[in-house]
């Protein structure tokens, strides 16, 4: 694994926890994505689940925002992590 891919993972771990400190969030991920509470712990290592949180944290820019804030990282963060992981640079249009 490079360094670009263990950083966006780590950026990726960090929203994670944030979503997981906004329990009504969290239910809509859970709700979105068709993971379990139990598949947060186990999965959290798991590059294709966080990409998964990164594409949910990015369907609005208020929690990209707001994320960004809480962990003081540019707006423009969470959108270089997803592009530098597993996939990333596949735009998907749908």
């Amino acid at each position: 694994m490079n360094a670009a891919q263990e950083a966006a993972e780590t950026l990726a771990l960090q929203a994670l926890a944030w979503l997981a400190a906004k329990p009504d969030l969290l239910d809509v991920f859970m709700g979105a994505t068709g993971v379990g509470r139990d598949d947060l712990r186990d999965r959290a290592q798991d590059s294709d689940f966080l990409v998964s949180v990164l594409d949910f944290l990015m369907m609005d820019d208020a929690w990209v925002m707001e994320f960004c804030t809480a962990h003081n990282h540019p707006n423009e963060a969470p959108m270089q992590a997803r592009a530098a992981l597993p996939g990333g640079a596949e735009v998907n249009w749908t």
